[in-house]
């Protein structure tokens, strides 16, 4: 009598038991990296101001989805609030404002990144490293960008603030050390989504467009959620401190391929 064979175990998701949220949710990268996440097993909790895009996403991926403005305490301490556990944080809320030389630089312009990118960052920050910490696996994941760590002409308050982003992640990964927290920064270079260049030329869509213009491949918003994923799920013990990524076509940030028109 032939024995029968036992059933392969069928493994279990990545991210099976454990909660994710995803700051800035609403569109772009961060909508992309709360569907990545939901599809490796995540319980994806999608966050931003716009809870009408959260909601339509949410239903999709099977998510939930929750208020949160980055740049109010009272948001955030009520977003925090309603969260009994937290595993992963990805700080993804941010934007550039504007495109202005420092001589010409609105300084509400720069109060508005700071707000955003870098004091939203830290607020949600510290209202969810409780959590993060009682989980005993947690990651804190900030999403920042080659301008936090190379300058350029042109729209000092964004890579002010992202220079922000970079040293608080640094400072951070400093701080826990010894601790049960990963501190994951991934930093994209050129990334063509539909609202990021609109709303840093002020809503001028053929600036806008120019941005991109003649580059074949810039990256798109689930190239960098595919980095996301993969860095929160590498074991536990393994740490990815920093990750650049760029399209092939730019090789630094004054160095890209355009094609000819």
């Amino acid at each position: 009598m032939v024995s029968p064979v036992p059933p392969t175990p069928v493994p279990s998701p990545p991210g099976a038991g454990r909660v994710a949220v995803v700051t800035g949710a609403s569109s772009g990268i961060g909508a992309a990296t709360a569907t990545r996440l939901a599809a490796e097993g995540f319980d994806v909790v999608l966050a931003a101001r716009r809870l009408d895009r959260l909601q339509e996403l949410a239903g999709r991926i099977g998510g939930r989805a929750l208020a949160l403005d980055v740049t109010s305490a009272e948001s955030v301490a009520a977003f925090a609030a309603g969260l009994p556990r937290v595993d992963v944080l990805v700080n993804n809320a941010g934007g550039a404002f504007d495109a202005a030389a420092v001589a010409d630089a609105d300084p509400d312009s720069w109060t508005r990144s700071f707000e955003v990118n870098v004091l939203g960052t830290v607020r949600v920050t510290q209202a969810l490293l409780p959590a993060l910490r009682a989980s005993g696996a947690g990651d804190v994941l900030f999403v920042g960008s080659t301008a936090g760590l190379v300058s350029y002409e042109g729209g000092a308050s964004y890579t002010a603030a992202k220079h922000g982003v970079h040293t608080l992640a640094e400072t951070l990964r400093l701080e826990l050390c010894g601790e049960s927290v990963r501190v994951i920064e991934i930093a994209p270079g050129m990334v063509r989504t539909e609202e990021f260049a609109l709303n840093r030329q002020g809503g001028d869509a053929d600036r806008a467009a120019a941005v991109y213009r003649g580059v074949a491949e810039p990256l798109v918003a689930e190239d960098v959620a595919d980095c996301i994923a993969w860095a929160l799920t590498r074991p536990h013990h393994v740490n990815v401190d920093l990750l650049v990524v760029r399209p092939r076509a730019q090789a630094a940030q004054h160095k890209v391929a355009r094609l000819e028109s």
